[in-house]
């Protein structure tokens, strides 16, 4: 036993903190020789203690040889041989109809070009490019990797978003992509499927050990870069496949540790990638796929130069661009970055999501506070979980305080003055339950998948409209319906005619004093239904003072036969 336990040790990596090599004498052999994990640290898959090692074979944090152990021989059961099981039947109750699961991944029929034309129209699909491959139907029909499928399976992908069913074929074929698409319609998994797909082949069929990244991954920041690393664990588990992010915040030894040990695919933000690959030598020239995501905020916080430096590093690799909103600029990057792209738009990217019922009351700044309150007190108007989204740092502080003295509600904030392990542990706080409210600045309005949040509440108006969509989208992931109340005043002016245009195309109420306003003049707000009509007379000053009744009269009120 003794010697099975020091060879096991032969075979955990620590984790760095000062680029020190671990020496033999320090692994530590029994889980209860470990310390407990502080807040942000990495902990064992094991016993949730301090992780300390990387099990080399499985890249999981573990503490101790002894817990090493554990998880080889979990790993050993789950791929013994067996039996294999029949194949599996969903038979819907009430439904002659039901579907088998094909083992064997055959495509499904080829489709004419007009049933394609009339699927895409269905599913709100536009293309534009030379040569477009077919969307597909399932995810096995598009030759991924058997355990690939299952993985995608067991999170939660029943079936392919209309994004996911155009863009995955279309990457798979190794063409280049500008995709727009609404906030929540699955963009990380459809560049991330075909990067694992990618990925898992080439090492199959070159497999030798410590080998350099073949994909990497841009975003704006560090949250949705740890977002991007994580699903792609989830999706990438049991193949050859290992991940290492690479963002402010975090040790660089460390990040340079899991670069050196042979890596697949690099997540990071392009400042924090820059000072790596210009301080360490990082072998890039087997990189073959690119990918920007949320490439308009890319643009607008400047990092353009720093892309187009990591993009000449490359070697011709297959460009992906992604983002909720398309603009001049973008499209000036992809034609910088890749000739003859294929364009795919799903939805309407420059609108909220359909999905998201729009509240906008009109609220003068002093009162933001007093209707912040009322509606986190009203059973029937708070819809936990929430975000609260505000202009400034000092701001989200103040307002989260606020709140859970003023409520009793858990509230904490997150910013950019956080430390990467506040933030970090504030997210896993929010999306565990163990508090109801977020505050935070824009961090949390681009691309990261708060699949719990039912409710967002825009305290102070962002300062592009671009911006509001992206923020209103939060309440909504993968079509499952949400509300965002949003609260707006003159100091917001410079939104108003964008912002009405928005409401209308969504049949949203418009507040009385937006409509009158002198900068929304010129704007046919048109008839609309008597609902429609009956909520626009109304001041949005009284949705959320005084008594809940008279809105309650209100909606009664619009639900009775006109007369």
């Amino acid at each position: 036993m003794e010697q099975e336990e020091n060879h096991s040790a032969d075979h955990l990596s620590a984790q760095p903190g000062n680029g020190n090599e671990l020496e033999e004498s320090s692994v530590k052999e029994r889980c209860f020789e470990q310390r407990e994990a502080l807040v942000g640290e990495p902990r064992c898959v094991i016993c949730g203690r301090y992780g300390e090692y990387i099990c080399d074979q499985t890249d999981d944090d573990i503490c101790s040889v002894e817990c090493k152990t554990i998880l080889l021989s979990k790993l050993s059961a789950e791929t013994r041989p067996v039996v294999k099981a029949a194949k599996r039947v969903n038979l819907p109750v009430g439904d002659e109809s039901f579907c088998i699961r094909d083992e064997n991944f055959p495509k499904i029929p080829s489709m004419h070009d007009g049933q394609i034309a009339s699927l895409r129209s269905k599913l709100d699909i536009c293309v534009k490019g030379e040569d477009v491959p077919d969307p597909i139907m399932c995810f096995s029909s598009s030759g991924l990797p058997e355990k690939l499928v299952l993985n995608l399976e067991a999170a939660g992908y029943v079936m392919p978003t209309p994004v996911q069913m155009q863009v995955i074929p279309s990457s798979i074929c190794n063409r280049s992509l500008l995709v727009s698409a609404d906030t929540g319609s699955g963009k990380t998994a459809s560049f991330l499927v075909p990067i694992i797909a990618h990925c898992s082949h080439v090492r199959s069929e070159r497999c030798t050990d410590k080998q350099g990244p073949l994909a990497i991954v841009l975003a704006p920041t560090r949250e949705l870069c740890l977002q991007v690393e994580e699903q792609a664990k989830v999706l990438g588990k049991g193949l050859p496949f290992k991940t290492a992010l690479v963002v402010g915040g975090d040790p660089l030894a460390q990040q340079i540790y899991r670069i050196e040990n042979g890596i697949e695919l690099i997540v990071g933000t392009p400042g924090r990638l820059i000072d790596l690959l210009m301080k360490h030598n990082v072998d890039l020239n087997k990189v073959d796929v690119f990918v920007l995501d949320e490439v308009d905020c890319l643009l607008e916080r400047g990092f353009r130069d720093q892309v187009m430096q990591i993009f000449q590093a490359l070697s011709h690799p297959q460009v992906m661009m992604f983002s909720a909103t398309v603009n001049s600029e973008v499209e000036k990057m992809s034609n910088s970055l890749a000739k003859n792209a294929i364009h795919i738009s799903c939805g309407n990217p420059s609108r909220p999501n359909k999905s998201v019922k729009q509240v906008v009351i009109w609220v003068e700044s002093k009162q933001k506070k007093q209707k912040i309150f009322e509606i986190m007190t009203s059973k029937q108007h708070f819809k936990p979980p929430a975000v609260v989204f505000v202009s400034s740092r000092i701001g989200a502080d103040l307002l989260s305080e606020a709140i859970t003295v003023a409520t009793g509600l858990k509230v904490v904030s997150i910013h950019g003055d956080k430390t990467m392990n506040e933030r970090r542990e504030s997210l896993r706080r929010f999306l565990t339950g163990e508090v109801s409210v977020v505050v935070c600045t824009g961090v949390l309005g681009r691309g990261m998948d708060l699949l719990k949040v039912r409710q967002v509440i825009l305290f102070d108006m962002p300062n592009s409209i671009d911006e509001y969509v992206h923020q209103v989208g939060r309440a909504s992931r993968m079509g499952v319906e949400g509300m965002a109340i949003v609260f707006v005043n003159e100091e917001d002016r410079n939104l108003f005619r964008e912002l009405v245009q928005i409401l209308k195309t969504a049949g949203a109420p418009i507040p009385r004093e937006l409509a009158n306003s002198k900068y929304t003049t010129g704007i046919p707000l048109g008839g609309g239904s008597g609902s429609r009509i009956l909520l626009s007379m109304l001041s949005f000053e009284s949705f959320f003072t005084g008594s809940f009744a008279k809105l309650n009269a209100t909606f009664a009120q619009m639900s009775s036969p006109t007369k």
